[in-house]
């Protein structure tokens, strides 16, 4: 191929067709999260804390105490019971915004704050497959994506349940989906500058400065929406920050820039740094915005009390306060209270990538026989166990070994996005091993995973016309169809759906399980 035509590669034809099975899957995805959504009617888990922040949110800008039986008040219909105090919290609010919406939809209630969990799961699939489609230029393997990422086990209850990270997850998803489809830009404006030019190529000259760069604004936006839910996604914006400028340095070398296609690390890094940091912090802080317009949130009179803190001369009272505040969260997440704390499902992310220690959600033991639709000879049981679907995370996790080989051996740029979001997501946490940690963080590595597996299944099948198609159609058929009837297996171990004691214990493949 020409200079022009491999700078030109990227641009898909189906573009209805892929739209087609975007949607398609995405909205599969909607409707099995949907399904008995509401179930459990109760507070599970660490619901008990951003549902209820999201309540207050909703009411006052900023997240209130609650008294001890407040969960059980809620269940009974009693939903604004929160006291007059402002709470400390460890989180940023955009993900418990983004639950009160659906709370104003629906009431405070577990179909309320579970609705807006749903529709990102979904979105998370969106997500997944335009990114995966984007990378292999096929819709087919995009499709794949979508579908394995449909029947991941903790995709599916990570949707189903009112925690931050599906939002986090989402952003994440879009942030470097935005990323690989700006790389995407970049060189079909170098690409249209040569014709422009009539040339083959730049012939040692830099080329045009292209100051239009709409992808990778959009990226500091979700990366920054990102960061507004968890603060660790700072490791993943770090990650592709410093590499969609490689890309651009790349670019340029392949348009014939030479040695001048260093340059891109300041003409093009600098404008970079602006569209991802400086526009991700200005989103991220237009989330603190109604804290900042308010007086009763935690810690807002901090600067008020201090005014000769040299924070307060500096900032003003309520940016000092802001910092002070994000001051006491740092440090709750690195002192000593949260590294001497235990839990019964503490997981080393060693463990991670094969779902060694999953997290119980909720879980309702010995159900005597003849009482909540237990029959039998043996007592029964409900859960909710946040796992993913087995056969699909040990595939994905060796597929992650072949998308290494494939991106460093191969020198195929593709494979290296997955490796990189997957280790920008999952490497970080072994510094924090002092503290519990939570199998359903990975939440953010699930999508990146399945995409790497998606791109290995791309190899397997071969081109389109090989004589060794129909051969790999067969082995992914079979992995799909595997990786579905898995997910039906322990589908209900899932959804609190009731077990004999023996039935659950059958889906426990592993003593860690338990």
């Amino acid at each position: 191929m020409t200079t022009v035509q491999r700078l030109r590669d990227g641009r898909l034809t189906d573009v209805a067709a892929g739209w087609f099975v975007t949607l398609s899957i995405t909205l599969l995805g909607f409707l099995i999260r949907l399904q008995n959504l509401a179930y459990p009617n109760k507070l599970i888990f660490d619901e008990t804390y951003y549902a209820k922040d999201a309540w207050s949110l909703l009411h006052f800008g900023y997240e209130r105490n609650w008294p001890d039986t407040a969960n059980d008040q809620i269940v009974a219909g009693n939903t604004n019971v929160w006291q007059d105090t402002a709470e400390f919290v460890v989180h940023p609010p955009l993900g418990k915004w983004l639950i009160a919406l659906g709370e104003w939809m629906f009431g405070m209630n577990s179909f309320g704050w579970r609705f807006m969990p749903c529709v990102f799961g979904a979105l998370l699939i969106f997500a997944t497959i335009r990114l995966a489609r984007r990378l292999s230029r096929s819709t087919l393997i995009g499709g794949l994506a979508g579908l394995l990422l449909t029947l991941d086990g903790l995709a599916f209850v990570m949707s189903r349940t009112a925690l931050l990270d599906i939002f986090q997850a989402v952003f994440l998803v879009a942030a470097v989906a935005c990323c690989v489809a700006d790389r995407d830009w970049y060189r079909h404006r170098l690409a249209d500058a040569l014709d422009r030019l009539g040339r083959p190529d730049f012939a040692g000259e830099f080329g045009p400065v292209i100051w239009w760069r709409p992808w990778r604004f959009a990226a500091g936006v979700m990366f920054g929406a990102a960061l507004a839910c968890k603060w660790n996604s700072v490791f993943v914006l770090a990650v592709f920050g410093v590499v969609s400028v490689l890309w651009d340095v790349g670019a340029r070398r392949l348009a014939g820039a030479d040695w001048r296609s260093w340059l891109a690390v300041l003409i093009d890094g600098i404008p970079a740094f602006v569209r991802l940091v400086v526009v991700g912090a200005a989103v991220y802080l237009a989330t603190w915005i109604p804290w900042l317009m308010g007086t009763g949130g935690y810690d807002r009179s901090w600067g008020a009390d201090n005014p000769d803190h040299p924070w307060v001369e500096a900032f003003g009272e309520g940016f000092a306060s802001l910092l002070w505040f994000h001051k006491e969260i740092y440090e709750f997440h690195t002192g000593d209270y949260i590294n001497n704390a235990t839990h019964p499902y503490d997981a080393h992310p060693a463990g991670w990538l094969l779902m060694v220690r999953p997290t119980g959600f909720d879980a309702v033991n010995d159900i005597a026989i003849g009482t909540d639709g237990c029959t039998g000879t043996e007592k029964c049981i409900r859960v909710i166990s946040a796992m993913g679907t087995p056969v699909l995370w040990w595939m994905a996790a060796i597929a992650l070994v072949v998308c290494l080989v494939w991106w460093i051996g191969g020198r195929d740029w593709r494979f290296g996005v997955p490796v990189l979001a997957t280790l920008a997501t999952w490497l970080p946490w072994f510094n924090y091993t002092d503290r519990p940690q939570f199998f359903f963080y990975a939440i953010t590595m699930v999508p990146f995973t399945v995409i790497g597996l998606a791109l290995v299944m791309g190899l397997i099948l071969g081109p389109a016309h090989s004589p060794g198609r129909r051969r790999g159609a067969m082995i992914v058929g079979v992995a799909v169809a595997l990786v579905a009837l898995n997910f039906a297996w322990i589908y209900p171990v899932l959804t609190d759906e009731l077990l004999p004691y023996s039935q659950w214990l059958s889906r426990m493949w592993l003593r860690s399980w338990i």
